[in-house]
């Protein structure tokens, strides 16, 4: 029986992956670092220090830097996203997400945040969001980034629901790795080859229709 959904943030709820995409491009051009062009979808729902480490890979500067300067670099990187992103509101929500989001709430349905940004709290508060989420996972208090399904499970722990009772949301083909390593019912938004491992799968937030998504998920 359906419980709960747990959501991504950047791109499923609002889009702010453009403005991590930028400030990493920005720090990249810094270190004098030409990211190619698959860097964007690498990027894209990763942890923060794993992105760094990404890009440092792509510049071959993974050994240029220890521990200290790369936390330095990573939240030089962060002050930026932070600046890019202090003028969204709500209107910045992405279409079909407030009915979604209504519809669960008419169902009693819990729900969770599930993502790798350590800004989400200060995002959902700019999006008028908070208060419809009973829980928020807090990405700097895990071992493992996605594709480990551990914030996926810390999201369902947190809701005090089991794998089988929970439709969670992602826009990136290692969350939706995340949530079905999770055991959990995975929705992508996107591109259908890219999230091919989905369960129900649409191309844009304006076609989730929550009873066809329900739908789906009792059909598993």
């Amino acid at each position: 029986m359906l419980k709960g959904f747990i959501f991504d943030l950047d791109g499923v709820l609002t889009d702010t992956a453009k403005y991590h995409l930028a400030a990493w491009h920005e720090l990249a051009e810094r270190l004098g670092i030409h990211l190619p062009p698959e860097a964007d979808a690498a990027l894209r729902g990763r942890a923060r220090m794993d992105s760094l480490e990404l890009i440092l890979q792509y510049g071959h500067q993974e050994q240029n830097y220890d521990e200290a300067q790369k936390v330095a670099l990573a939240e030089e990187k962060n002050r930026r996203y932070r600046a890019l992103v202090a003028s969204i509101t709500s209107s910045d929500i992405l279409p079909g997400i407030p009915l979604l989001l209504e519809k669960a709430k008419q169902h009693r349905l819990k729900m969770a945040i599930a993502s790798a940004s350590k800004n989400a709290p200060m995002i959902l508060q700019r999006l008028g969001l908070a208060s419809q989420f009973d829980a928020v996972v807090d990405p700097s208090r895990l071992h493992h980034g996605k594709p480990d399904p551990e914030i996926y499970m810390k999201a369902q722990q947190l809701l005090q629901l089991q794998a089988d009772e929970i439709i969670s949301f992602e826009d990136a083909p290692i969350g939706i790795a995340a949530i079905k390593a999770a055991g959990q019912f995975a929705v992508g938004i996107g591109d259908a080859e890219k999230l091919a491992a989905a369960d129900y799968l649409v191309s844009k937030t304006d076609q989730l229709d929550y009873d066809r998504i329900v739908a789906a998920f009792e059909r598993r």
